[in-house]
Order: structure tokens, then C-alpha cells, then sequence
């Protein structure tokens, strides 16, 4: 059948890559790797929610607690406040100062001996906390987090300059704020009003938070290291094992592309299975045959040139015979064979012609059904009508009503038979008998002739069918065949996706029987 042809243009946009066309193969796989891993890395963005939620937590815990705090002092006696606060400070882990209405300080748990409240010097830090706070500085960056105020100690400590006192003093409620430490850790400060006295502040220096979201932080960036890693190395050799391969290939088709294509091995990867498998066994295939299509080519060539110099040799020689001969007789001899060598140099250009163009017509013909049976009679009828040299008898044997119906062109087809029933009728002897058979089971059909020659010898069966291979009997003049009937008839057989071959009788009498096998259509085409 006629291949299928595909739009160049439209095989091009289904697949262009706009955005990498430009890019190898590694780095888009690493490329493709790595945003996977960038996804993974948004996993900070959710540390960054995850210690606003917990801070916001303790924001809250803190006005709890110094609401109860405010509560507990007002209840208690001005002997006992002192020793509550110091209590209360030390149960709740914060620092507590209370303040007048004036915002003067009146008790600290710090000035009672408690300092359970001690911001750290980062530049006494080791090392390791440094690099740990800058780490947390880049990635606040990176995930965009609030930068809170900077916690300092105000001199005199006056109530008034904190601005959760003033709110508690001017809205009784219990106002808190958070900041930062020196060291980057929360200071989390919490206010309440109390009735008749003032106001009472908590402090605590929350650096639980910090440890923990650092340590979540580290063991999601040594997942994200180690998943990096591995996928660094998987995407290294994904690319080994696509890219390598593709580039042996590639420079292997170039090789052929440059004409060298005796020289070149293509990989065939018979261990692979995959695309990349199937893509060399196909493409070492393809050279395989244009190879072979080369070779084809040259022999055909030199083939040509040794046929054509012989009539022209004996052509040559004739024309310069003629102008030395005088005698009549012998001159009408050298034209005679003059014009022999003229008619054998046509027939062998008109076959030549067609030889070298039936690949190229074939792979481009629109194949149509074609009734073999009618054919054959009709082809026998021709024969008959003009005549059968030596007595020659020509028999065609069919099924009634066997389907014998291909899908072909048929004037290629009629060619094959023609040069079969004419390779018979030469080697035919006198009263001999020529038969023709089709027979047809369901896939594929099957045409016979036979003929009553001396046969082929097992040894030249298949030589027979090459280009210019010529054994014609002894009574045909020579130069009456190109020795291309047979090679073209193969050609068009096997460019119907057909076989050709030649076998002995199964009646054991002398003769030769050409056997040729065409695929029948299926039903529902």
C-alpha cells in the first residue's frame, strides 16, 4: 500500500518547544528536578506561618496570665504584694513590674532577686549561633516575615514609655506586644490595669520558639539536602541514559549523512527496550538498508557500463567497418548489425529506465483492487492472438468463483506477468505446454507458471533474479534480452509487499515453476 505521508509542517508544531528549544537535554531534566525540589523548599514559608501561630499562642497565653496576675495583686495586701509578685514571677517563668498610675515602677521581680529573665549578648555567642541567626535572618527574608521591633530597656524605666502600659492605663484592657531580642529570639511583653493601683507588666524572653522552629528547620533542610542530592544524582542519570545514547546516535547519522556509511556501526542497544532502543535498532536498520541501497546503486552502475559497452563496442566496430568495406553484400551484413545494436541499445535503455525508476514510483503509487484472474485470461487472450511461436500452448487453471482480487497497480502487475510468460515461452520447447494457476487462501494469493524448459539449477535460483543476469537458451539470438525482466519483475512484486522465487515441478518432469505470493486486502477495506 501507499505509505503514509506526514506534513513536515505540521509534524514540526506538534513538536516545537518554544521555551527550551535552545536547551540540551541534561539541564532541562536537572531544571525540571530542581523546581520540584524549590516546591519542597516552600516548606519554609510554612515554618515562617507555623511560628507566627505559635507566637501569636503565647501572645495570648501572655495576656491570660497577666490578667490573673492583676487580679492576684489587687487582692493582695501591700505587706504581701512583694512576695505574691516574686511568687508569681517565678510559677510563670516571666519578669513582673508593677507601675503606679504615674507610671513610676513600684515593684520589679528583678530588683527582688529574681532574674529569671536575661536577654543574651550575641557577640559572646559561639559560632554555631551565629551562623544559626543568619540563616534565620536569610530565610525571614526569603518567606517575607514581619521584622518586630527591636526589645531595649528603657532608662529610669519609666511605665509610661512602654506602650502596653500605656494602652492597659488608658484602655483597661491587656494589650501585648511582641519583639525582638538581640539575638533575634521574641521578647513577648503583656500589660493590665489595676484598680487603684496601676498597671502590671509581664516580660518573657520566648526562646522555645526560636529552638523550635530552628530545629524543625533543620531536619526539613536535611530532608531537602538529601533529597537534592539524590535527585541530582537520578536526574544525572536519567540524562546518562537518554542524553549518551541519543548523542552516539546522532553523531553516527551524521557520519551517514556525510557519506560514510560502509564506515559507520549505528548502536543497536539490543539491551534496551525502550523508546531509545526501538529509536537505534530503527535507525541502524536504516542505514543497514541505505548501505545496502548503495551498494545496489553501484553495482547497478558498474552493471550498466559493462552492458552498454558491448553493443557499443560491436556498434563502433561496425560503423567503422563500413567505411573501409566496398563489397554490398558485406556492407548489408554491418548494417544489419547496426541496427541490431541500435534495437539492443534501445531495449536496454527503456529497461534500464524503467528498472531505476520502479522504487521511487511504487513507494508513491495509489494502490487499487485489481482482479488477478481477469488478468491472467486477458493476458492469455493477447498471447494468443498474437500468436504462439513452436506450437506453444498456453493453459490457465482457476478456481469458478475463487476471489482473486489484490490491492496493486495494475499495469506493474500485468509487467510481472508479462516477463513470466514471456521467460517461459523462450525456454519452452517445441509443443510445449505453459500453465497458469491462481489459487487464494484468505491472506494470501498465489500465481504459478510453469513451463516444460530444461528448469534452473537449484544453484542459480536466486541469481537469476539480479540485474543484467542473462541465461537465455541456445537458439535465441543474442542481445534479444536486457536480463532486467526478472529483477524487475521482483521489484514490483516485493513493492507490493509480495514474493517472487522460482522452485521445480512437484510433477518432477523437466521445467521451471515461478511462484509469486501477493497479500489479499482484508475484508473490511
Amino acid at each position: 500500500m501507499a505509505p503514509d505521508i506526514v506534513s513536515r509542517t505540521n509534524s514540526e508544531r506538534d513538536l516545537a518547544l518554544k521555551w527550551s528549544n535552545r536547551v540540551s537535554l541534561t539541564p532541562r531534566i536537572l531544571a525540571v528536578n530542581i523546581f520540584a525540589l524549590a516546591l519542597l523548599g516552600g516548606g519554609f514559608s510554612y515554618l515562617d506561618s507555623y511560628r507566627s501561630r505559635i507566637v501569636d499562642s503565647r501572645v495570648a497565653q501572655s495576656a491570660r496570665e497577666v490578667r490573673l496576675v492583676a487580679q492576684a495583686l489587687a487582692s493582695a495586701t501591700a505587706e504581701r504584694r512583694d512576695l505574691l509578685l516574686l511568687s508569681l514571677a517565678r510559677d510563670t517563668g516571666t519578669r513582673i513590674r508593677l507601675y503606679d498610675e504615674d507610671g513610676r515602677l513600684i515593684a520589679d521581680s528583678r530588683d527582688l532577686g529574681l532574674r529569671n529573665m536575661i536577654l543574651r549578648d550575641p557577640d559572646k555567642d559561639p559560632i554555631g549561633q551565629e551562623i544559626a541567626r543568619f540563616l534565620d535572618g536569610v530565610i525571614d527574608t526569603v518567606a517575607g516575615a514581619d521584622r518586630t521591633p527591636l526589645y531595649r530597656e528603657h532608662p529610669g524605666d519609666r511605665g509610661l514609655e512602654w506602650p502596653d502600659v500605656l494602652a492597659a492605663r488608658t484602655s483597661h484592657g491587656t494589650p501585648a506586644t511582641v519583639w525582638r531580642a538581640p539575638d533575634r529570639t521574641p521578647v513577648i511583653t503583656a500589660a493590665a490595669p489595676i484598680t487603684q493601683l496601676g498597671v502590671v507588666m509581664t516580660t518573657v524572653n520566648a526562646r522555645d520558639i526560636t529552638q523550635t522552629v530552628r530545629i524543625e528547620r533543620y531536619r526539613l533542610g536535611l530532608v531537602l539536602a538529601v533529597v537534592s542530592l539524590v535527585s541530582v544524582l537520578l536526574s544525572l542519570f536519567l540524562a546518562r541514559t537518554i542524553v549518551r545514547p541519543l548523542r552516539r546516535l546522532a553523531r553516527a547519522a551524521v557520519r551517514v549523512r556525510l557519506g560514510r556509511a560502509r564506515e559507520v556501526v549505528v548502536p543497536r542497544l539490543p539491551e534496551r527496550n525502550d523508546e531509545i532502543g526501538l529509536l537505534a535498532r530503527a535507525l541502524s536498520d536504516m542505514s543497514q538498508a541505505l548501505r545496502a541501497r548503495i551498494d545496489a546503486t553501484e553495482t547497478f552502475a558498474a552493471d550498466l557500463t559493462h552492458e552498454l559497452k558491448n553493443p557499443l563496442a560491436s556498434l563502433r566496430s561496425a560503423v567503422e567497418g563500413l567505411s573501409r568495406v566496398k563489397d554490398p553484400e558485406l556492407q548489408e551484413r554491418l548494417l544489419a548489425i547496426v541496427r541490431d545494436d541500435v534495437l539492443r541499445l534501445d531495449r536496454l535503455i527503456s529497461d534500464i529506465s524503467d528498472a531505476s525508476r520502479l522504487d521511487a514510483q511504487l513507494s508513491r503509487a495509489t494502490f487499487e483492487r485489481v482482479d488477478i484472474g481477469a488478468m491472467l485470461q486477458a493476458l492469455l487472450d493477447q498471447r494468443g492472438e498474437r500468436g504462439l511461436p513452436n506450437g506453444i500452448r498456453l493453459v490457465f487453471d482457476r478456481a469458478p468463483g475463487a476471489d482473486l482480487t489484490v490491492l496493486g497497480e495494475g499495469a506493474r502487475l500485468e509487467r510481472v506477468f508479462e516477463n513470466l510468460i514471456e521467460n517461459a515461452t523462450s525456454f519452452s520447447p517445441e509443443g510445449g505446454l505453459i500453465s497458469l494457476s491462481a489459487t487464494s487462501d484468505g491472506e494470501t494469493l498465489t500465481v504459478r507458471v510453469e513451463d516444460e524448459g530444461p528448469g534452473v539449477p537449484e544453484e542459480a535460483r536466486e541469481a537469476i533474479f539480479r540485474r543484467f543476469h542473462s541465461v537465455r537458451p541456445q537458439s535465441e539470438a543474442f542481445g534479444q534480452h536486457s536480463g532486467l525482466g526478472l529483477a524487475i519483475a521482483r521489484t514490483i512484486v516485493e513493492g507490493h509487499q509480495g514474493m517472487i522465487s522460482v522452485e521445480s515441478r512437484e510433477d518432477r518432469l523437466s521445467g521451471a515453476r515461478f511462484v509469486v505470493q501477493l497479500p489479499v486486502p482484508g475484508r473490511d477495506r
